[in-house]
């Protein structure tokens, strides 16, 4: 336990917690849990808002023995609550599985990116969250419960993406497949007209695709495909392959970047955009991220352009990509495929909030979700109207946290 200063991993968040414990064991972390102080658990601190900010006691997985117990079927891996994407990363290539997708970079825990709803690209591909076939986690009482996707059903849809509300992840199972290859090419400079012809066409044209842009000019300023089978020689949809490794942020050092070259290489070191082994980028950013139907995914495109001279001089970077439908209650992707946009701004918070609020009244008529850890100013009424499941996640999170020691200012706010 220590009374240190803690802040999140941009650092524009300063915790309030009273103190950081770091468990060793999950014994402990139940008798946190059991003394019945307000508590929160703190994951990588990849998140931009205040959902895991508390004035009690903050709590850091990372100390748990890590697990990786492989099933004797070989389709699944149960883990810790405290284990990174990419530590399990190797263990899962070195047995010869994978994982389904990825996120953009491999620092983050695994738990967090469930909780929130982290996602990859592509679009026949799911959400992190939806790899997760069973969750232990201990729940506001100190008792340690296991919910299972094949015998607690809509319960279990419930409580995967949890927003630190249910209680305390001390394990997941995911679903695992056999390791596979894939390649990466970046091209540079897509056309406005082909981004009006063939949006759907580049996002399906890959295992994984990202769109990069600045909203400074009329086209698209970068495409990362990741592909299991070779690119065709030329260019793609009008635009040039890069002729040097690419950072999606401009002026960022590329030797942070996976491998571009094309060449087929394990999963991991592809489908995550950064290595695991550098920083992805210094910190000094905020971030947004909205979802939308992929059937109106031009429209979006044409809601920001409109808008650009207010966006671009907060941004460094805007990536765009594709999640398929899933049935988790409290999913972006909630019963929809989706296209979602990523907003990489500048570390200024008076400067981003107000284009955050207009680019949030741009596509509020394309029933835009934002990003559960991400800056968003929409009132909760607004966000809870988006989820048609809401009122019955807010009585599953009165089910399993009845104290509401693990709620804070944010959650109230949420939840009512």
């Amino acid at each position: 336990m220590t009374d240190e200063r803690v802040t999140n991993w941009a650092g524009n968040i300063v915790f309030g917690a009273r103190r950081l414990h770091r468990p060793a064991s999950v014994d402990q972390v139940r008798e946190l849990v059991a003394a019945g102080n307000p508590v929160k658990v703190l994951g990588s601190g990849h998140s931009f808002n205040r959902m895991a900010d508390t004035g009690g006691d903050l709590i850091s997985l990372a100390g748990l023995p890590r697990v990786v117990e492989i099933a004797p079927d070989r389709r699944s891996v149960r883990v810790d609550g405290g284990i990174r994407y990419g530590d399990l990363f190797a263990r899962l290539d070195a047995e010869g599985l994978a994982l389904h997708n990825t996120a953009s970079l491999p620092h983050i825990s695994v738990a967090g990116a469930v909780a929130t709803a982290t996602h990859g690209s592509g679009v026949r591909h799911a959400n992190l969250a939806t790899a997760v076939s069973g969750i232990e986690l201990i729940r506001g009482d100190g008792e340690l419960v296991t919910l299972r996707r094949d015998t607690d059903g809509d319960r279990f849809a419930g409580a995967v993406v949890h927003l630190g509300a249910l209680g305390v992840i001390t394990a997941l199972t995911l679903d695992v497949e056999p390791a596979y290859e894939l390649r990466q090419y970046v091209y540079d400079d897509i056309p406005r007209a082909s981004v009006e012809a063939y949006l759907p066409e580049m996002l399906a044209d890959g295992y994984s695709v990202s769109l990069f842009t600045t909203w400074t000019g009329p086209g698209i300023t970068m495409a990362w495909v990741k592909r299991r089978d070779p690119m065709p020689a030329g260019d793609w949809y009008g635009a040039r392959r890069a002729d040097s490794p690419r950072h999606p942020v401009p002026g960022m050092p590329a030797r942070n970047s996976t491998d571009q070259t094309g060449e087929p290489g394990p999963w991991h070191t592809r489908l995550p955009h950064f290595r695991m082994e550098f920083t992805p980028s210094s910190g000094e950013e905020l971030q947004s991220e909205y979802h939308v139907p992929r059937e109106r995914a031009l429209e979006a495109v044409d809601a920001v352009r409109a808008i650009g001279a207010d966006v671009a001089p907060v941004l460094q970077i805007c990536e765009l990509r594709t999640i398929a439908a899933d049935e988790l209650w409290l999913s972006p992707n909630y019963r929809r495929d989706t296209f979602a946009l990523h907003f990489t701004w500048i570390a200024d918070t008076a400067a981003v909030l107000p284009v955050v609020a207009k680019l949030e009244q741009a596509l509020a008529p394309l029933d835009a979700r934002p990003h559960w850890g991400k800056v968003f100013t929409a009132g909760p009424e607004t966000v809870r109207a988006r989820y048609d499941r809401f009122p019955d996640f807010v009585a599953l999170a009165r089910e399993f946290d009845p104290r509401g020691i693990f709620r804070n200012p944010w959650l109230d706010e949420l939840l009512g």
